[in-house]
């Protein structure tokens, strides 16, 4: 497997005056694996990801995507390679489904240049993958929170990235929609990084979990490595009996009452 496929982030720290918030991170995500991000809120779940995709700059260490550190990166270039999908995106203007899906492409396009067949085919592509080709004429303010979610997911895709981070996508969705966005990055055979605030989700759908506790990394590993008893009461403070999927090594969590 190609090392400069990888993401790579060494030592990050980062916080808010004197608080820190992300400390001292190390991590590494190969080509094509989906990692699940979990931990109490206010861990650190969600700046990490914004220092991993570029959005913030840390205080000290590094992060490394197809062999390059991001800080030397123009944004527009690494914005044609990272896609960023945020929780609980909004649009406020009543624009089309093909519109919002559009605007994946700017990175691609210099000021001077027209609407091209290259920029054509990806936004078709894209709504293809989410499922969402025949709604592509309507109205944004007329699709349910997970049609709003799906067409977000493929504005990302629009971007032709490699690697796409998801700040805990399934937020306030119900059940079926979780199941089916989370299914759907899964089998999109990018690089994914994701948030997630429900464990058996994660256990579900990630190849490996990093779970983050004050901002810093208390575990990492496949999802039956991770998600323990102990862990679990250690971290989340929670009781709970953990047991293996029929047919599968994925976890499930029963949580115990009291």
């Amino acid at each position: 497997m190609s090392q400069d496929m990888t993401v790579i982030a060494e030592n990050l720290v980062w916080g808010v005056r004197r608080r820190v918030i992300v400390d001292n991170v190390s991590l590494t995500v190969r080509q094509g694996e989906t990692l699940g991000l979990i931990g109490p809120n206010g861990s650190g779940k969600s700046s990490l990801l914004r220092l991993l995709a570029g959005l913030k700059r840390p205080q000290s260490g590094r992060v490394e995507i197809n062999g390059r550190d991001i800080a030397g990166i123009p944004r527009r270039i690494l914005a044609q390679q990272l896609a960023f999908v945020q929780q609980n995106a909004a649009t406020d203007t009543n624009v089309s489904v093909r519109d919002v899906v559009r605007l994946g492409r700017t990175p691609h396009r210099s000021a001077l240049s027209g609407w091209s067949g290259a920029d054509e085919a990806a936004v078709a592509k894209a709504l293809e993958r989410v499922d969402m080709a025949d709604r592509r004429g309507q109205p944004w303010q007329t699709l349910s929170g997970g049609e709003r979610q799906r067409v977000h997911i493929a504005r990302a895709l629009a971007q032709s990235p490699r690697v796409m981070f998801l700040d805990e996508p399934t937020n306030h969705l119900d059940i079926h929609h979780q199941i089916e966005i989370l299914r759907m990055v899964r089998d999109l055979d990018l690089t994914s990084i994701v948030a997630l605030h429900d464990m058996n989700l994660a256990a579900m759908f990630c190849d490996r979990i990093v779970v983050l506790r004050a901002g810093a990394i208390v575990a990492c590993g496949t999802p039956r490595e991770v998600l323990t008893a102990p862990l679990l009461r250690d971290v989340f403070r929670v009781d709970a009996a953990v047991a293996a999927v029929a047919g599968t090594d994925r976890p499930h969590i029963r949580f115990q009452p009291g």
